[in-house]
């Protein structure tokens, strides 16, 4: 037993590994209290003031992105609006083209009307004068005609004009109440 006997007074004499001494945990303290300190008046306000800066500055982005994709978002408003208006004014234009078609295409029928209506008049004013300049050369050869016949058949030779005439004028009479 003296053996444990030493040996407990030797372990109450030795300090524990675990547990340090009382001036080392005196000035750990001390220097803790002093980080703490200098962490708390230095370190804490930069860093707040630079969070601050950043959550202002995505803030700010934030608003700035807003107000882009409102304004992006009048813009294509505004480009639907000049768009519909754009188609709008497109068919009026095509409306409007067409009707100016159609008024052109009646003015021409009328124009190529009224053209083949002289046409058609002056080609029978000429008809009616050729037919009345060869009705006069008919009448002038068919009446020479008939007085040579006439004088063979008779004998004699008709020189009064204004018989000869008479006698035509019966002869081309009588073939018209003929037809």
């Amino acid at each position: 037993m003296p053996n444990a006997l030493v040996t407990n007074l030797a372990a109450e004499a030795a300090p524990n590994p675990l547990i340090p001494a009382w001036y080392d945990i005196i000035w750990s303290g001390l220097w803790f209290i002093i980080i703490l300190i200098v962490v708390w008046k230095v370190a804490l306000p930069r860093l707040t003031a630079m969070l601050d800066e950043r959550s202002a500055a995505i803030e700010g982005n934030i608003a700035k992105a807003d107000e882009a994709q409102k304004q992006a978002e009048e813009a294509l408003e505004e480009y639907t609006r000049q768009l519909a208006e754009a188609r709008t004014e497109a068919g009026e234009i095509r409306e409007a083209a067409r009707e100016d078609g159609k008024k052109i295409v009646a003015e021409a029928k009328d124009a190529a009307s009224a053209e083949a209506g002289r046409i058609t008049a002056a080609a029978h004013t000429q008809i009616e004068a050729e037919r009345q300049a060869a009705f006069v050369s008919l009448r002038s050869e068919v009446g020479t005609l008939a007085i040579d016949l006439a004088g063979n058949v008779v004998g004699e030779t008709l020189s009064d004009d204004a018989r000869a005439t008479a006698v035509v004028d019966r002869f081309l009479a009588d073939l018209e109440k003929a037809k």
